[in-house]
Formats: structure tokens, sequence, C-alpha cells
């Protein structure tokens, strides 16, 4: 479990030292329960905070959510001589999460305007990975969270990326079982083939 100031601030100093030469990293981890809100973030989409924590931060989008039972992907990508842009950075991280999703027998997909992967349930489209990155010093920072097993109530107190009403769902809802370690280490090998394959 990583506080979520201390990461931010990792992610920051990495990004600012960071050259020609400098590999790419990806951390996978989870964060105790925090909203972050990202540079469009309007105060309004934070209905009701209660005690959990709103952290201000420098990616794109608007507020979302992240607590135990999430796994969270940074990607620290140095883009220098990389043959693709941050659009497409952003469709090969949701074609990650869609492939991981085919395996365990799940459909998914985009949603036009609305970066990050959904499912139908029930009729209802729901929210299952959001995408938030910044770009600076040609890197990237920030990443994607994908909902495994954990409590979604925090998400009914904002309205998760300035979506009004937006349903989201978890892993676990759609009969998977298996935990956030290894979840994880299955999405990164689809990440790897979508990014470097």
């Amino acid at each position: 479990m990583a506080e979520y100031q201390p990461t931010f601030e990792a992610m920051r100093a990495h990004n600012r030292a960071t050259n020609e030469s400098t590999p790419d990293e990806l951390w996978l981890l989870e964060h105790p329960s925090t909203f972050t809100q990202g540079l469009a973030g309007k105060s309004e989409h934070i209905l009701s905070a209660g005690n959990i924590p709103v952290v201000k931060i420098d990616r794109g989008g608007q507020v979302t959510y992240h607590g135990p039972g999430q796994l969270v992907i940074y990607l620290m990508l140095n883009m220098r001589g990389r043959n693709f842009g941050v659009k497409s950075l952003v469709m090969r991280l949701e074609q990650s999460v869609i492939d991981l999703l085919a395996e365990y027998g799940i459909t998914s997909g985009r949603q036009t305007g609305m970066p990050g992967v959904y499912v139908v349930t029930d009729g209802v489209v729901a929210k299952i990975a959001a995408i938030g990155l910044r770009v600076a010093n040609h890197a990237t920072y920030h990443g994607l969270s994908l909902n495994i097993n954990m409590d979604l109530e925090p998400f009914s107190r904002i309205n998760p990326c300035g979506y009004a009403g937006l349903a989201t769902t978890q892993l676990s809802a759609l009969g998977v079982r298996d935990n956030t370690q290894v979840v994880g280490e299955k999405l990164l090998t689809h990440m790897k083939a979508n990014l470097y394959g």
C-alpha cells in the first residue's frame, strides 16, 4: 500500500531526471483511499469527499478515486524516439485492459470522448478502468487504474471523470477471483505486447 503524496512526488522527481538514455519504468501499486483531481478538475464534481483526502495533481482529466483493491500502474515512459504519440499511447493502454478482460471472458470497449475502458452490465455502461497521463520533459507519468476488488462506494461521492451518474464496476463483480498481484502481472504482459510488440 503506497501513500499517494509521496508516490506523486517520486513520479515528478523521476520525470524531471529523465534524459535520452532513461529506461522505461512501470510501477504497480495500490493506494489508500484518495480522491485525485486533475488539471481540468472542477470542485463541483466532488459531491461529498467526507473523510477521504482530495489531492490536486497535474495529470489530465477530472476527479477519480483510488483505494485498496484497485490496481494502479504508473507509466514512466521515455517518449523520445517512439513511433507513436500520446493519443496512440492512450489507445494502447485501453487495448491492454480490453485484452486482459477478454482473457477472463469479459467483453469490454471504449466510449467516444471518454478515455478508459467500459463494460455493459444489466444494460448499464460502467467504467472499470481509468486513464490519466501527464507528459513533460519528453516523458510520461501518472497512468491507469483498474478496479479489481474494492469498495466502490466512494465513486458515488464524485462525478467520476466529470460525468454525473457514471456507473463504475470491478472485476470481482464480473466473476474474477484473482487478486491484485495476479491481475497486475497479467495486465503487464498485455501492456508490454501493446507498447513494445
